[in-house]
Order: structure tokens, then sequence, then C-alpha cells
């Protein structure tokens, strides 16, 4: 049998805390309300203590001084070069953008946004839209008389890329010839007279990498489709490519090693793209640069505290390397969770 009884000490001996014994099976123990409430607070610091990654600061321990959380480190857009290494005015102006939603981001006025940036090329990612769906007010735009839509044929919400032009490409395909990777609408490609553009929203490996397998698979079979191209005429890569390249390209590298974006697997991936005769645009401009990102999660300010990932690029034939003047991260731009990045090139 279990008893609990409660009692107070007499006043004359000065101390007021509650004070219970405890009796199990002729084992008594006496627990004051002290005791418990030291117990209860140190309990509370060691649960703090396991935050990370987050931005804030863990519990400060007894006896030592509270340590500032450390001022976000954020990225300048810098102004933009406007001509070639070798001399040569840019001619031509690319914008990508993964919107997360096309109808939420043209509510939350994306396209005002896009009609001061003024590309002649935009491209978007995971418009989440059927093209039944389009809202008028990017359908009806007359500053792109040509537009091209992607979507998934299975699950209408999901995935989805477009391509609106100032200019008639020669020729617009979808997809790169393999069932397996078209059905979700992730490709568009428009060919120039110079050049062909390849907008892509490329899988994600999922939470837990359940599609780490099928990624592997994609990364190999559209770099193949990419080689093919640029057997042709050299291409530019835009959007989306769902991968941290190297530790410089996102904030938290150490915690995000077995994360989709950030896997081995996935970077060997971008490192064979890159083998294969292309080029990271903007690292080949600002190979140092840090606290560059495209993309932050909604979840705990990341945003504001710059704790993001750089997922978004321009990809370029070597052949084209000459023509670049620069490559942008416009990370002022609000409407979705990435941000757009604009390339300026001589073609």
């Amino acid at each position: 049998m279990t008893r609990s009884s409660v009692f107070l000490f007499p006043a004359a001996t000065r101390v007021y805390s509650c004070v219970r014994v405890v009796c199990l099976r002729g084992v008594c123990g006496i627990r004051t309300s002290e005791s418990m409430s030291k117990r209860a607070k140190k309990n509370e610091q060691e649960a703090g203590d396991g935050d990370h990654d987050n931005g804030t600061a863990p519990a400060a321990k007894k006896g030592k001084k509270v340590k500032e959380p450390e001022a976000p480190i954020l990225y300048s857009d810098p102004p933009d070069k406007m001509n070639s290494k070798d001399g040569r005015a840019a001619n031509m102006k690319i914008t990508s953008w993964n919107v997360d939603g096309l109808r939420a981001w043209v509510k939350k006025k994306g396209l005002d946004w896009v009609r001061d940036e003024a590309p002649d090329v935009l491209c978007l990612q995971e418009t989440k839209c059927a093209e039944k769906s389009l809202p008028d007010e990017i359908t009806s735009m007359p500053e792109f008389p040509h537009k091209y839509w992607a979507g998934s044929d299975e699950k209408e919400g999901y995935s989805g890329v477009a391509m609106l032009c100032k200019t008639e490409p020669l020729k617009v395909t979808y997809g790169i010839g393999k069932e397996e990777h078209d059905k979700e609408g992730r490709v568009i490609t428009a060919e120039f007279p110079t050049f062909f553009l390849v907008t892509a929203y490329v899988p994600n490996s999922g939470r837990g990498l359940v599609r780490l397998d099928y990624r592997k698979t994609w990364d190999v079979e559209f770099k193949a489709y990419l080689s093919d191209l640029d057997k042709r005429k050299p291409l530019v890569l835009c959007g989306d490519l769902n991968v941290a390249h190297e530790e410089i390209d996102l904030k938290n590298s150490k915690g995000n090693k077995k994360n989709a974006g950030f896997t081995a697997e996935e970077r060997e991936g971008f490192n064979q793209l890159l083998a294969a005769g292309f080029t990271d645009s903007f690292r080949e401009l600002y190979p140092e640069q840090a606290n560059a990102y495209t993309f932050w999660t909604y979840m705990m300010n990341s945003r504001s505290k710059n704790v993001g990932w750089r997922l978004d690029y321009f990809v370029l034939s070597s052949a084209l390397l000459p023509g670049l003047c620069d490559s942008k991260i416009r990370n002022q731009a609000m409407g979705s969770d990435h941000c757009p990045i604009t390339l300026h090139m001589v073609v």
C-alpha cells in the first residue's frame, strides 16, 4: 500500500517548505518543494540544450553569461555587370524563378516585379497549375506574346514549368524523351538561332530520401539529354536544380549531409554535369561568395536570418562563357520561398 501525507514544520523552525512523505512498502522518503523546483529548473535547462539549426540560442547554464544570438549575415546583390570580359554589351536577359504555386505568386504581385525586371525570357518552376487553370493576369501579358507551359499528367497542382518569351523561338519541345520523367512536367526546351534554353524543375529526393534512387536515375538521363543538345548548339540551363553543390552553397552544411538537396549522391550528380562541359555561371563569376542563397524555408524566420540554400542556377555550355556578363541573385524579391535569378549574356 502507498500512503502520502503532507506535514508543515512548526513556525519556530523558520522552515516554510512543504514536505511530502511517501511510504512505499516500508520505505519512506522526504521531498521538499524546494528540491522539486530545482529539479524542474534543471530539466528545463537541459531541454533547451537540444535546439540546433533554428537560429535560437540554447538556455544559459546557471552562473554563465547568456550569449547574444549572432546577427544574420546577409547577401547584397551587387550592381549588374552589363559587359562581357572582352567588352561586348549584353543583349540577352533571362530570369528564372521557382514560384511555389503560380496562382498564389500572382496574387502576391510577382508579376509587378517581373515587369520591373523586364527580361527577354522568363522561366518559371513549380507552377503547380494546369494550363486550363492559369490566371488571366499572366496568360494575357503583352510583354511576352509567346508562352509555353508544361504540367504533370497525373497530379494536378504538382510540379510544372513555364517559359515566356518576347521573341518566338525556332522550336519548343517538352520533356527529355523519357516517359518516366516527362509525365511530371519538369522540362521545357526552346531553340533560338544561336543557343538552346532549357528550364527545369529537378525532382526533389524527398523527406527521408524516398526518391533518391529516382533522382540518381534522373541526373544520369538529364545529363545525357543536355549533352546531346550541346553537340548541336550551346545551351543555357536554368531553374531549380534541387542541389546545393558545395558547402558554401548552404548555411548549415554539417547538419544537412543526409538531407535532400545536399546528399553526396546529388552533389556528385552535379559534379558529373559540370565535368560534361558545363559551368555554374554564378560560381564562375563569384567563386568565393558566401551567404548567397536562393531558397529559404518558411519556418523559423529563415529568410530574415538568411539561413538558406542556393538551389537555383544558370548553367552554361563552355562555348557560351565568353559572352557571360553577370549572374544575379535577386534576393530582395518576395512572393515565394525562392527568389528569382537573372542572367545577362551576349549571344
